[in-house]
């Protein structure tokens, strides 16, 4: 790993950007969606670079693998709920296509990030 912090990580960047992307997207949505949708997709959203964040910061290349996995599978859930938002008319549409692209390529970025480790973090 070439970044001197998790915080270098253009993935990483990418995701706090998708995650405050979300938080504005969902501010739109219905009221009786505070304790459903809109709080799952939060949820979500924040574990993608979190989980990227503690992955990097663990000391060996298979617990760092494990996190991003668990980012990725945050992200495609993400990718889901957009999909439902979108499906019920809730928030702006080209808002969630905008979302929806970035996690998108986030997704690939993950995927990538997974299939170089194969050194140790040493």
């Amino acid at each position: 790993m070439t970044a001197k912090s998790y915080q270098d990580l253009v993935v990483w960047q990418k995701g706090i950007r998708l995650t405050v992307m979300v938080y504005q997207l969902s501010k739109a949505f219905p009221r009786e969606e505070t304790y459903g949708l809109t709080s799952q997709m939060r949820r979500c959203a924040v574990s993608i670079p979190s989980n990227i964040a503690e992955g990097a910061g663990r000391l060996n290349t298979p617990e760092y693998k494990q996190f991003l996995g668990v980012a990725r599978g945050s992200n495609f859930e993400l990718q889901t709920q957009l999909i439902v938002a979108k499906e019920l008319g809730f928030g702006d549409a080209s808002q969630i296509e905008v979302a929806e692209s970035l996690s998108e390529e986030i997704g690939r970025m993950i995927f990538a990030t997974i299939r170089a480790l194969k050194e140790p973090l040493d």
